[in-house]
């Protein structure tokens, strides 16, 4: 398991552009038939890439958390962002197509990942890729399935200014029930490039952003930092970004595309942030 320590904004002005990725981008988490982690010290959460290509993959703990399960003080949110596939908690498989959520409560102890292209030929782009968001829980909510397009959704934005946009919520105070993660998916309209305009923080909860569907040679320019001493990252497909809770989040890619959002911290309130009016920002 990789460790990124928290930042401030203090040490953020300073840092390179190389400094900037190493801390807030994360680039490898998907590799075939691998189990990657990154732990952040933003609120405790880890993000998770698993890639059961060939032969399932199981979660197990990591020696940093100091339990016997990984579940054992945990809870997490679960996105296929590859071909279709399986996530089996303790005995109960649940399918996962393209974009579906899984939840996964506190006290689950084994956790299989199983993509369907392994059991034919398998083939890398037609396997499942399993992004997994995970935040501490102080008690258990049932695990649950949400099929990609259901729970709350959520038309955004307007063609015109090229930020028109479907968010679906699935983990939050108003569907899937958890302790702390609020997790949904938004996709991008075609035509449109923008995300999270206008920009804003909310200083009780961290965020982070695993873009996906995004076409191999293009790239999303995602903004950071505080409002006015922006900096920003070029993120290309399933790749991660970080965003302490003083940090703008924002982007626009030279295509459209989809991206999951995850936050974890003082409370669940979606609506709850600080919005910054695009003229402040520098």
């Amino acid at each position: 398991m990789q460790i990124r320590n928290a930042t401030s904004p203090t040490e953020v002005k300073g840092m390179t552009t190389a400094e900037l990725r190493e801390r807030f981008l994360v680039t490898d988490l998907f590799v075939d038939d691998e189990l990657r982690a990154v732990y952040s010290h933003e609120d405790r959460v880890i993000l998770v890439g698993v890639s059961p290509v060939t032969v399932p993959l199981t979660l197990e703990s990591f020696p940093e958390l100091r339990t016997d399960h990984f579940f054992e003080r945990r809870e997490a949110g679960v996105v296929n962002v590859g071909g279709s596939g399986t996530v089996v908690v303790d005995g109960v498989p649940f399918d996962l197509g393209h974009g579906s959520c899984l939840y996964i409560g506190r006290g689950a102890s084994v956790v299989e990942f199983i993509s369907d292209s392994a059991s034919a030929a398998p083939e890398t782009e037609d396997s499942a890729r399993f992004y997994l968001f995970s935040a501490p829980a102080h008690t258990a909510y049932p695990t649950t399935l949400v099929p990609a397009g259901t729970g709350i959704v959520r038309e955004l934005g307007d063609q015109s200014t090229s930020n028109r946009r479907t968010l679906n919520q699935y983990i939050h105070e108003n569907g899937v029930r958890s302790c702390q993660v609020v997790m949904g998916v938004t996709s991008l309209h075609e035509g449109s490039m923008w995300n999270t305009m206008p920009a804003h923080t909310h200083d009780r909860r961290m965020e982070a952003y695993l873009y996906f569907d995004l076409p191999e040679a293009a790239r999303v320019v995602h903004l950071m930092g505080e409002p006015t001493e922006t900096r920003h990252l070029i993120v290309a497909n399933r790749q991660a970004t970080i965003a302490p809770s003083w940090s703008i989040h924002s982007g626009v890619g030279t295509s459209n595309y989809s991206f999951i959002w995850a936050m974890a911290g003082e409370n669940q309130s979606f609506d709850d942030m600080d919005a910054v009016d695009i003229t402040a920002v520098s």
